[in-house]
């Protein structure tokens, strides 16, 4: 999952009443054709390359899709369109819940009214009303991002992890995934979490902060891509550029920039593609009442500065379909 900066109110009172088309919705559809994605927030390449990868999916099925997502990453700003999306009745909708518990209740309420539920990235506390659920390995992407931090500093040292907010299921998963590894290797020194709410500012204050209370650090994930971008900010503020080193997750063009300026050393990239196409077919097999897989783990590829311009090219996000 990556989740978008903080927008003014009027922009998230507009994303919220706003129904965006996807490209394929020039087919009306309705009853069983009929899908909605409902993402974690508009705008961000993430969940835009989902979009793509949906929107292809739909497109070859018959399928129409209805894309709407709030303007930040915040379930206040999301239950309003899931139940603006249920009273529109679609066949399925495919969701990246914000919160583990506040969109339990209004996707349980969806499942109720007769409408398949399909969780792509992110995850709530009971997902067994969901038909699929669609993600990366979280847990594991958080460990390889150790991995990295490891590999640029082999002698080790302290090390820190900026993320967004606690309840979040794809940051929590990638947090205990990088302090378990680093727990596993004493010669590194945990020194925890902090959280940045997705603003980017925010991120990089916390970074100078943690800098100056600790001027050894070594090395922080980042486990986001405005998370990302602002621990750069902080570590670019604090003239520490040769000392810490940054590991992001995600990759849209902002963080590929870091990457190849050097500012951030590692990338960790999901394939937000394919959990959406994955999504949209797990969707018109529960429709058509065929086999649904209920849980599959989505890969990640690390990029480096030496592999951007060759394979990992393919798993840059994009910024449109």
């Amino acid at each position: 999952m990556t989740i978008s900066r903080i927008s003014v109110a009027a922009l998230a009172v507009l994303s919220t009443s706003a129904l965006v088309l996807s490209g394929c919705s020039s087919d009306s559809g309705g009853g069983s054709n009929k899908l909605a994605f409902i993402q974690g927030v508009s705008g961000d390449e993430f969940y835009i390359s989902m979009q793509c990868g949906i929107e292809d999916a739909a497109k070859k099925a018959g399928a129409s899709v209805e894309v709407q997502g709030p303007a930040k990453f915040d379930p206040t700003l999301q239950k309003p369109i899931v139940d603006s999306v249920v009273a529109s009745r679609p066949a399925a909708i495919l969701i990246a819940p914000t919160d583990v518990a506040a969109m339990q209740a209004p996707l349980a309420a969806a499942e109720r009214a007769g409408i398949k539920i399909v969780l792509v990235d992110t995850t709530i506390n009971d997902p067994s009303i969901a038909v699929s659920a669609i993600s990366s390995d979280n847990a594991g992407g958080g460990a390889e991002a150790f991995s990295a931090i490891q590999q640029l500093n082999p002698s080790g040292g302290k090390v820190l992890v900026i993320s967004t907010d606690p309840g979040v299921s794809t940051t929590d998963a990638r947090v205990a995934g990088f302090s378990g590894a680093v727990a596993k290797d004493s010669k590194f020194s945990y020194l925890g979490v902090q959280y940045s709410h997705n603003d980017p500012a925010e991120a990089a204050k916390l970074v100078t902060a943690a800098l100056a209370k600790d001027p050894d650090i070594v090395g922080v994930f980042a486990t986001n891509t405005f998370a990302a971008e602002g621990t750069a900010t902080g570590v670019r503020q604090a003239g520490k550029q040769d000392q810490v080193k940054i590991v992001g997750f995600d990759a849209g063009p902002a963080q590929v920039k870091q990457l190849r300026e050097g500012v951030v050393q590692a990338l960790i990239a999901q394939q937000p593609a394919t959990i959406g196409t994955d999504g949209v077919e797990q969707a018109m097999n529960a429709i058509d009442n065929k086999p649904v897989t209920k849980t599959i783990s989505t890969g990640f590829h690390v990029i480096t500065k030496d592999t951007i311009d060759g394979d990992g090219a393919q798993y840059v996000y994009k910024s449109s379909c």
